[in-house]
């Protein structure tokens, strides 16, 4: 088996959607097997690109160049479903690329563990989404997207801090905030595939944000810095923009984010209970 960080950026550097979670799954099989069995496999080290491989399609584009599609209408719904396998897609990224790009900082195994199963997880979600744009006669490139997705990424390439805190803490857990809306479309419209993809990526997601929260506490603790001061100095550094309610106060708590974390990081601030 080759060292984690390899396995990382091979899956960076893999251009194909479906070719990129297929590596992902089976690399992390791999790893999973190994702990399983009581090893301590190599981290090593890696060389990740800045950006990963993307196909040709879909074109991306300025956030305010995407269009906006209706979402009760049959074109909207597979907008909308592109749209979350774009995501999906940048998150498989985001996660192997936690792994590979920060093995200067020295982590306890569980730190590699949890990302490498988010990583699994996020490819899954992708195959989902991927399979009920071609049940609904469409397939991921189809649409132009969301350009902006990696930006977190570059922003955050040398504080490991700061990456904690604005993709699984701020951008995963806009998910929890949003995918209840999405599943309500999609029962509506008695799509019943979608509806079963959405809640299974909105149960695993919790566990993602989750991850971030755990590993940013734990170097607030081995740096001696007051979680929720260092959070507020990331966002506001490494995020543009405010926090937008309304916010999913239940899932966030669950995945170890209270509410004075993020309602200050809101246009009005407020409140904090």
């Amino acid at each position: 088996m080759i060292p984690l960080a390899q396995m990382a950026e091979a899956v960076l550097r893999c251009a194909d959607g479906r070719e990129k979670t297929d590596l992902s799954r089976r690399f992390a099989a791999q790893w999973q097997a190994a702990r399983e069995a009581g090893q301590t496999p190599e981290i090593g080290t890696a060389d990740p690109p800045l950006h990963p491989a993307r196909p040709e399609r879909p074109e991306l584009l300025s956030p305010r160049d995407v269009p906006h599609r209706k979402p009760g209408t049959p074109e909207g719904r597979i907008a909308l479903l592109h749209a979350v396998a774009h995501i999906e897609l940048n998150a498989v990224d985001l996660h192997w690329d936690i792994i590979a790009r920060f093995t200067d900082t020295t982590l306890p195994m569980g730190f590699y563990d949890d990302w490498v199963k988010a990583a699994d997880e996020e490819s899954k979600h992708f195959n989902l989404m991927a399979d009920c744009l071609e049940e609904a006669g469409s397939h991921y490139g189809a649409l132009p997207a969301h350009a902006g997705m990696w930006r977190a990424a570059e922003d955050t390439a040398t504080d490991l801090m700061g990456r904690l805190a604005v993709v699984p803490m701020v951008l995963e857990a806009r998910g929890l905030d949003v995918t209840p809306g999405m599943i309500e479309i999609f029962k509506r419209a008695k799509a019943t595939n979608a509806v079963a993809a959405l809640e299974t990526i909105y149960a695993e997601e919790v566990a993602h944000v989750a991850y971030g929260s755990k590993w940013f506490h734990f170097l607030c603790g081995r740096f001696d810095e007051d979680p929720k001061d260092r959070f507020h100095a990331l966002v506001r550094h490494y995020f543009h923009g405010h926090l937008k309610p309304p916010f999913n106060e239940e899932k966030r708590a669950d995945a170890g984010i209270p509410p004075d974390f993020y309602w200050p990081l809101t246009a009005q601030g407020g409140p904090t209970r």
